[in-house]
């Protein structure tokens, strides 16, 4: 009976340290947003809370602008989730794939 129990799936990711703490998440179409953790699932559904979402430009879609909009408390369906990173401890750099122009 043992051999025929189903072993539980086990995620890639262990996001249980990131319980309780700001992280910062992107999602499929670009919107990105902040929020402390406060639950997740095998699929990485999230929950956050004290959300805040992150601008884009209505001229140019892949730039972030300085504007956010708060949220609150959403639930974040995994399957739209490109990115999860810690916001502490998060900076941007340059695309070091971009070619530098001599001038």
């Amino acid at each position: 009976m043992a051999d025929k129990e189903k072993k539980k799936k086990e995620s890639i990711f262990d996001l249980s340290k990131y319980i309780d703490k700001m992280i910062r998440v992107k999602f499929q179409g670009g919107r990105e947003a902040s929020g402390v953790l406060k639950g997740f699932d095998p699929l990485l559904n999230l929950v956050l809370d004290g959300t805040i979402e992150y601008m884009r430009d209505p001229d140019d879609q892949l730039k972030l602008t300085e504007d956010t909009r708060q949220l609150g408390l959403v639930v974040c369906r995994g399957t739209s989730v490109v990115l999860i990173c810690p916001q502490d401890g998060m900076e941007a750099i340059p695309n070091p794939f971009i070619q530098q122009q001599d001038g």
